[in-house]
């Protein structure tokens, strides 16, 4: 790629984060109605979270009241940290039996009571014809847009699936968008908008398309890892050009946890990247050009976007992974700093420009900035990690990112 267009590309990226993750949008109102084929008061107990039918969705699993000032202990199926639903005490204001109520969430077992200051929720039913228009509205204070997307789209598709039971009596689990085939091509999506950046040809194709399994690759180890931690279930989100997201089915529980289902991105793809070397060597020594070729530019990709995944920036599997097994600021920094400028060194070493390399170095400095803090804080701190944890978490990471680096090394030597 030309240094206009890489520029382009990195400029891109950087405001996309930016306006997904940080960017202050202050107090926002989201708010999605729709008229249900079904009678009010029959809704009300549905969606008063203290009515008759108000586990139709199998969210809530039992709601009582605690006091008469309208405050409710709420059961939810989603798992916390260990395993067991998730426990909400919240306020209901407002309340016009039948037609309105509003809500709002003093704590939880699972976040932390500042995650839920500024929230505010609100459910209204109106008769309109043969049916009842039901309004539902959520206040929040927001840093970027994406929690605002997803709140929009999770009231869209309850609203959705309530109308589904309205007519049927039966919920309907899961949407198309986290349906597999959505996800797939999701991928193909992101191969095509990527194809301009490495050439519209067929070889330009083609390098879309490995970068694309790569990042599925990547997201494959953190599934993967969710698993092998105790998550009954994980599954992958793609997102078209930034790329993808694994998601556990539980909060995390411990230090530990944080820092193996980062690795394991990587790590999953260090198993491969050897192996990948060997099948290009024999197929380049039995005269097959073209696989060893594609073999070696596999290879090339998963080293340098899963090493590129461990730079010491905050929200990256390099920067999760220091933050919990360095025991202080000044062993995180040197870690940092130690881990950066390697990952610089194999850079130059792989014949990147040293322009490129401190354009790099300031581009991760930036996304750390941005994505600083951006976390939610659960309601306990994480279980600590041991000392042999930490050493061998220490351990892994090293080995990780040497593999990663001897495989950017050699597909440079072979394809440069």
């Amino acid at each position: 790629m030309s240094p206009i267009i890489t520029a382009l590309l990195v400029a891109g990226n950087l405001g996309l984060i930016f306006l997904l993750m940080t960017a202050p949008l202050g107090l926002r109102t989201v708010r999605r109605s729709r008229v249900v084929a079904m009678d009010r008061q029959r809704l009300w107990q549905a969606l008063w979270p203290l009515g008759s039918d108000a586990g139709w969705s199998g969210e809530i699993l039992s709601a009582q009241p605690l006091d008469e000032r309208g405050t409710a202990r709420i059961m939810l199926s989603w798992e916390g940290r260990d395993g067991q639903p998730i426990e909400r005490r919240s306020r209901f204001e407002d309340v016009v039996e039948g037609s309105r109520f509003s809500m709002r969430v003093i704590e939880d077992t699972a976040l932390d009571a500042s995650f839920w200051k500024d929230f505010y929720e609100t459910t209204e039913l109106v008769p309109e014809g043969a049916g009842t228009r039901v309004t539902l509205s959520q206040t929040d204070r927001y840093r970027g847009v994406a929690f605002l997307v997803f709140r929009y789209f999770a009231m869209r598709r309850e609203l959705g699936k309530l109308q589904h039971w309205a007519k049927t009596g039966q919920y309907r689990k899961g949407g198309w968008f986290e349906h597999p085939l959505s996800q797939v091509g999701f991928a193909v999506l992101s191969a095509f908008i990527l194809w301009p950046f490495f050439g519209l040809n067929l070889g330009g194709l083609a390098l879309a398309a490995i970068l694309t399994s790569v990042v599925a690759l990547h997201e494959l180890g953190h599934m993967a890892a969710f698993r092998l931690t105790g998550h009954r279930k994980a599954r992958m989100i793609f997102i078209p050009l930034l790329g993808g997201i694994a998601i556990g089915g539980r909060p995390y529980d411990s230090r530990f946890e944080v820092a193996f289902v980062a690795l394991m991105g990587a790590g999953f793809s260090a198993f491969l990247v050897p192996l990948l070397i060997a099948a290009s060597g024999l197929a380049s020594g039995e005269g097959h050009r073209l696989a060893a070729a594609f073999l070696a530019t596999l290879a090339g990709f998963a080293a340098l976007f899963n090493i590129a995944n461990l730079v010491p920036v905050w929200k990256f599997d390099g920067g999760q992974v220091l933050r919990q097994i360095c025991p202080g600021p000044i062993a995180l920094a040197l870690a940092s700093f130690s881990l950066l400028s390697a990952l610089l060194a194999i850079g130059w070493l792989a014949g990147f420009s040293q322009s490129f390399l401190l354009v790099a170095g300031a581009v991760f400095a930036i996304l750390s900035l941005l994505t600083m803090g951006s976390g939610v804080k659960p309601r306990h701190e994480l279980k600590p990690i041991r000392t042999f944890d930490r050493f061998a978490m220490a351990g892994a990471l090293l080995a990780v990112f040497a593999i990663h680096g001897y495989g950017l090394l050699w597909a440079s030597a072979k394809l440069l």
